[in-house]
């Protein structure tokens, strides 16, 4: 199995306090963090949201893998872009030279600093869908955003289309594992030559890949058609949403953390 039955995006049910959450805390919360860890400069601060992470894990009852895989579709970007900052930072301390390109310690500082920064902002992300279903985080999109209806901005649609293409997500991986099984079947090989090479022998798999997908969203588009779907107008939810001291405590306890980073962020720790 090329994704081991979990892939990225994809709701784990478990029994545990994170996932009996309301959406719109966890939503919240995760907004949160994620503006939290970007402005986030220093490396005891970064450090922190790593000890945390381990903690949040346990307490959501997920597989660690599950949630390590969540920032697999985008490690390649993580590290184009590390590589970036260690060749193009600058400073006087040159560590290693390539033609042109010097690698600097300040590089390989501010590489490191910018790669765990955006593989933290992933992870907490990916723990919102792992521990949040489709339908929740529909509801809690939406409820967030009814608000602005007032001045008509379409709420419930943008929480449609963000559900769509979130449970879209394990679909799309599905479909390419079995596409690439296929192939594979059929004597293709995805492992060996150059670049250039490997890129031809997705082909084959990129082209029914955007036929199925297609295919999928007109079929999703008729069957909403079919049942007279309308939006949100005079819809009634079967659980609706419900705030309360659970969500209380989880708001209070994250904010504390927050406040307590970025005083001690301010100080110089």
């Amino acid at each position: 199995m090329l994704f081991n039955g979990i892939v990225p995006g994809q709701y784990v049910p478990a029994d545990s306090v994170l996932h009996k959450l309301d959406p719109r805390s966890k939503i919240f919360v995760t907004v949160l963090a994620m503006a939290a860890i970007f402005m986030s400069s220093s490396f005891p601060a970064l450090i922190a949201w790593c000890v945390m992470l381990p903690f949040v894990i346990f307490i959501s009852k997920l597989p660690v893998y599950a949630v390590l895989r969540s920032a697999k579709p985008i490690l390649v970007l993580i590290i184009f872009t590390s590589f970036l900052h260690l060749f193009w930072t600058g400073g006087s301390t040159v560590l290693l030279k390539i033609g042109p390109l010097a690698a600097t310690g300040e590089g390989a500082v501010a590489a490191l600093r910018v790669g765990l920064r955006l593989y933290l902002l992933v992870l907490y992300a990916g723990l919102l869908t792992l521990t949040t279903s489709p339908s929740e985080l529909s509801d809690g999109l939406e409820c967030m955003m009814k608000p602005f209806a007032a001045f008509g901005f379409p709420a419930h649609e943008i929480a449609m289309m963000m559900t769509i293409a979130l449970r879209f997500i394990p679909t799309f991986f599905e479909e390419t594992e079995r596409i690439m099984n296929a192939q594979l079947s059929r004597g293709a090989n995805f492992d060996t030559g150059g670049i250039a090479a490997r890129a031809k022998a997705y082909i084959p798999v990129l082209i029914p890949l955007f036929v199925l997908v297609f295919k999928r969203a007109d079929t999703l588009a008729s069957a909403m058609e079919s049942r007279c779907y309308r939006g949100g107008k005079g819809r009634v939810r079967m659980y609706p949403l419900k705030w309360g001291y659970n969500e209380n405590v989880f708001f209070v306890i994250f904010i504390l953390f927050v406040i307590v980073l970025f005083t001690l962020d301010k100080i110089g720790w």
